[in-house]
């Protein structure tokens, strides 16, 4: 039983690094929608920056979700 639950965790990194070979990585892609909620984040005068920055967050997490990134 041992062996079989030792098997898993090494094929699912396997899985895992196919996977990340085929996309790009994540530093790399959605960089405008990134500076935008960054910029809004930190330069916001609003009481809860969280709140009023939450548009250029949606966005940077959908963009995010087109490469499989989930953020």
């Amino acid at each position: 039983m041992d062996a079989k639950v030792s098997s898993i965790p090494s094929a699912a990194p396997a899985a895992a690094s196919n996977d990340n070979a085929s996309r790009p990585k994540p530093c790399c892609v959605c960089k405008d929608e990134k500076a935008k909620r960054d910029e809004c984040m930190l330069f916001s005068n609003a009481k809860d920056p969280q709140a009023d920055c939450k548009s250029f967050v949606e966005q940077y997490k959908s963009c995010m979700l087109g490469f499989g990134y989930k953020v």
